[in-house]
């Protein structure tokens, strides 16, 4: 009796064991999900996705995420070429594409990332002054993302795109930027000013100097500016009429008309 308990433990226990083994044998992996297996400590091989066989104490599954990974680069503070204190924060795109060189290369590969943007960020910008900073950023985010991507190309992971969120200043240099802003404007209007003067004088010489080599057109221009200031309402009118302009609606006897040299 005693022997058939037994008996009736031990296939229990064999039963459960059996429906551990089974449990543990067969893994289902997502479409976005790939299984880095060891066997008996050493990597064998990546399966993936869909339905997969793991032997139980012989192999070791480690899952890894094949989407694009949005990591947030923290604010750094960063100091320009030209000796300016600003802090700079950006996000990073990337992907593993070798799972096993992402798990066997490096330890926490989210984590290395992390660092090793925060560090590139702070490198490339400190290189370029701040006017660089604000006017290039499509060219900056291309070379942080280029440097990335070749220094994290050994650990299986891709950096897809780098974005330079915000470029925060101290109020102090905000100022310092309102007054420089303020004077390019001022300077851009003085020229402006004194390109529309220049114009102007020119235009007046020109055509002083066409009005001088036709005397009729003179007398012309001097009627066209007595209508125009005639239609003004104004019940006085003081205009100085030039000797030489009234000598040509005179008679060749009028004590007005120069008389010509002896």
């Amino acid at each position: 009796m005693m022997f058939l308990e037994l008996d009736s433990g031990l296939s229990l226990l064999a039963l459960v064991f059996l429906i551990f083994v089974l449990f543990k044998l067969f893994r289902i992996l997502r479409e976005y999900e790939r299984a880095v297996i060891f066997t008996l400590g050493r990597y064998t091989s990546t399966k993936g996705p869909g339905l997969i066989i793991v032997i139980p104490f012989l192999q070791q599954a480690v899952r890894v995420d094949m989407r694009v990974v949005t990591l947030d680069i923290p604010p750094q503070d960063v100091i320009s070429r030209d000796n300016v204190s600003v802090q700079v924060n950006a996000v990073l795109y990337f992907r593993v594409i070798d799972p096993g060189k992402a798990i066997i290369q490096v330890e926490r590969y989210l984590e290395a990332t992390s660092q090793l943007a925060q560090t590139t960020l702070r490198a490339v910008l400190g290189k370029h002054e701040l006017d660089e900073m604000l006017a290039e950023r499509e060219k900056l985010n291309l070379d942080i993302q280029t440097i990335l991507d070749a220094q994290t190309d050994g650990w299986g992971i891709k950096v897809t795109n780098v974005e330079i969120k915000d470029i925060g200043l101290n109020e102090t240099m905000v100022r310092a930027m309102a007054r420089q802003a303020e004077a390019e404007r001022d300077r851009r209007a003085k020229v402006i000013h004194a390109e529309g003067e220049r114009q102007a004088a020119q235009a007046l010489a020109d055509a002083a100097n066409t009005l001088s080599q036709e005397p009729s057109a003179m007398q012309l221009r001097y009627l066209e500016t007595l209508a125009q200031v005639a239609g003004d309402k104004s019940s006085t009118l003081v205009f100085p009429i030039p000797i030489d302009l009234l000598a040509g609606f005179m008679g060749p006897s009028s004590p007005l008309r120069p008389k010509a040299d002896q």
